[in-house]
């Protein structure tokens, strides 16, 4: 009896699709290479918010890419999605990965440089 619940729990965790995070504005219009330099400083440092390297590398992987290849990337590290949007997820052993949506996405307000 005990089984059927847990694996019936684990379809649910897994059955989660990907999707883009809602349109979003930084507090201040911030350029592309900020943006890029906001990315850079927080996969530099996501380690040390807990968790397992390669997950936290999953993760970056999975927010670079389209979101098919995303869904494989995050089924296959087995990273459990609470949110569709990637910014709060779980590895098997129950740590949490909490992404800020501008390494998922661009924001409304961004100053396009030329």
């Amino acid at each position: 009896m005990g089984c059927a619940g847990s694996s019936q729990a684990k379809t649910d965790g897994n059955a989660k699709k990907i999707r883009k995070p809602k349109p979003w504005k930084h507090p201040q219009p911030i350029t592309k290479s900020q943006l890029l330099q906001m990315r850079e400083e927080f996969w530099d440092t996501s380690p040390h918010y807990g968790g397992r390297k390669e997950i936290w590398d999953a993760l970056q992987a999975a927010a670079e890419a389209e979101l098919s290849l995303a869904q494989a990337i995050v089924d296959s590290a087995g990273v459990i999605i609470q949110n569709a949007d990637l910014t709060v997820c779980y590895d098997e052993r129950g740590a949490k990965y909490e992404l800020p949506k501008y390494v998922l996405s661009e924001p409304t307000n961004l100053i396009r440089e030329t």
